[in-house]
């Protein structure tokens, strides 16, 4: 008895599958639908509108393509590939296709979603392939302008907007002429990227402040696309002590909660580090010329001897020795300054130079050179610096 239950079950399965494989389709056993996530909710011009086309199919499908229209009056983005599954509806075996869009609305009124067109290839129950098509309902949408509170702001509708403001080092513990990287990056979930605002005009009255080329890019995720944004400034003190950055405000349009926000970075300061005086890498420093060896020390005093005696005889007053003297001669620091100036070496100049003020401690004159230096090297249009006027400026102390 339940091998005979077991076999009339089969066999009325297996003829349920036959009649469903026959060459006429019948209405029901093809669908494909336009859902929309919110149909209640009237979007505004620009805000994202998240749709399913979503196919329900009880034939086998040996290919398939699906037709998109024009979609005029919407931006759209496909949102990662097309899906398959299996699924049971009403008791009966179903595959389920999907694929999730967002679009964006450009025009205000009445807007149309065309219909969706997918082109099948199915077989019958001799195993035969032919084609078949299926059209989905168009689905219309009411759309409302850009609300007057904007006015001449930015219109940035988003689910949900996330900064970060990050520094390459502590901004209040920066090395004697030293600068530090602010980058903030800009999270915004159902938005592209030309929705993003300009980069801001990052601004102080006493910072140097180089901005570098901001970077976008978008991830598509099945809650809409995510698209982030890269501000990036290098930020050094003009004044040798500190500066403060001005806040910045981001205004945007929460979607989610159906209001306006604005997402505000607060004032910084970049200082440098009150660590780094003078007195104690002078007396470091002077320690270790006190430290020569005797020849070397007995040369260069003869050398000043004599370059004295010479000027003496010439009847010059002063020589200009101070800092930039022959003690310069031994000094590492120095002459890799010298030899990068010779070499147009910018880079190792700046080092060189960097390392020397930070051991022996920043002059007035020192920071001045250095913050000309910077200038002719990042801002836009520069120029090319005189390495070796630099190079004098910095062992002079002046």
């Amino acid at each position: 008895m339940k091998s005979l239950l077991i076999f009339l079950v089969l066999w009325l399965s297996g003829g349920a599958q036959a009649l469903a494989q026959t060459p006429e389709v019948l209405p029901d056993e093809l669908k494909l639908t336009i859902v929309r996530d919110d149909p209640e909710q009237i979007p505004f011009v620009g805000e994202m509108v998240m749709i399913t086309i979503r196919g329900t199919y009880q034939r086998h499908i040996t290919r398939e393509h699906l037709v998109q229209p024009d979609l005029p009056g919407f931006n759209w983005s496909q949102l990662g590939p097309d899906s398959w599954r299996e699924d049971r509806e009403d008791g009966r075996h179903v595959k389920i296709f999907e694929r999730r869009m967002a679009l964006f609305p450009t025009e205000a009124g009445r807007q149309t979603i065309g219909s969706y067109t997918h082109n099948l290839t199915l077989t019958d129950d001799n195993d035969d392939w032919f084609d078949h098509q299926i059209r989905s309902a168009p689905l219309s949408l009411e759309v409302a302008p850009i609300p007057d509170e904007v006015a001449d702001d930015w219109w940035l509708p988003v689910l949900q907007l996330r900064i970060a403001d990050d520094w390459s080092n502590a901004p209040d513990q920066l090395d004697p002429g030293a600068g530090v990287l602010r980058v903030l990056r800009i999270e915004a979930l159902g938005a592209t990227p030309e929705m993003i605002p300009p980069m801001p005009e990052l601004s102080s009255p006493s910072a140097m402040i180089f901005a570098h080329p901001e970077k976008r890019m978008v991830e598509r995720t099945p809650a809409g696309p995510v698209t982030y944004a890269y501000w990036r400034w290098t930020i050094r003190p003009t004044n040798g002590v500190s500066a403060i950055l001005e806040p910045l405000e981001i205004p945007y349009y929460d979607t989610t909660n159906r209001r306006f926000m604005t997402a505000r970075i607060t004032p910084q300061r970049v200082a440098f580090s009150q660590s780094g005086t003078a007195e104690k890498p002078q007396t470091e420093a002077v320690t270790k010329r006190a430290e020569l060896p005797g020849i070397p020390l007995f040369a260069m005093a003869a050398t000043l001897f004599f370059v004295s005696l010479l000027a003496l005889l010439r009847g010059r007053r002063s020589f200009g020795l101070k800092r930039a003297g022959l003690a310069w001669m031994f000094d590492p620091l120095a002459r890799r300054m010298r030899s990068g100036a010779r070499q147009n070496d910018a880079s190792q100049v700046r080092r060189a130079a960097v390392a020397l003020m930070r051991r022996d401690g920043a002059q007035e004159g020192q920071i001045q050179a250095l913050s000309e230096l910077d200038r002719s090297l990042f801002s836009q249009g520069h120029t090319r610096p005189d390495l070796g006027k630099f190079t004098r400026s910095i062992l002079r102390g002046q």
